[in-house]
């Protein structure tokens, strides 16, 4: 499993288990791994926000690192990488899905919603869709409100 990609050990634990004759057998192996270095906290962070950062928000990224039991500082260093990068990331979704500013409020919402969609933040596609000559409608909620 380790040749094809990295994993967490919460990810890794959960597919050994049907596997594994006791817990604690699973628990001495997963250990002699992070001391042989081939499990990483460190390095599966940054395979994950490699794998998903061209395509989505740094919110989005950020709940599926949760979702894997890293420590803090791990957690804390890739979001803060993430969040460096957003609105030139953003940009770059934009423009390869809509390449055009919105024409009317219909087309603003749209635009906005498949932002939000991928975690992007309210306010970098607020940004974004203003620098491309795209003005919010009155009657829209703001971004915020849609988080």
């Amino acid at each position: 499993m380790l040749s094809r990609r990295e994993h967490s050990r919460a990810e890794l634990r959960r597919k050994l288990a049907p596997h594994a004759e006791q817990p604690e057998v699973l628990d001495a192996l997963l250990d002699e791994l992070e001391r042989g270095n081939w499990l990483s906290h460190e390095r599966f962070a940054e395979s994950l926000v490699h794998r998903r950062a061209a395509r989505h928000g740094w919110r989005r990224v950020a709940q599926e690192l949760r979702q894997h039991d890293l420590p803090p500082e791990t957690l804390s260093a890739a979001i803060g990488e993430l969040q460096c990068t957003e609105f030139e990331r953003a940009r770059a979704v934009w423009q390869k899905r809509f390449s055009q500013a919105p024409a009317d409020a219909r087309e603003y919402a749209r635009q906005l919603r498949y932002m939000a969609a991928r975690g992007f933040t309210g306010d970098t596609v607020r940004r974004i869709l203003a620098d491309v000559g795209g003005t919010m409608p009155d009657d829209l909620p703001s971004p915020d409100e849609l988080e």
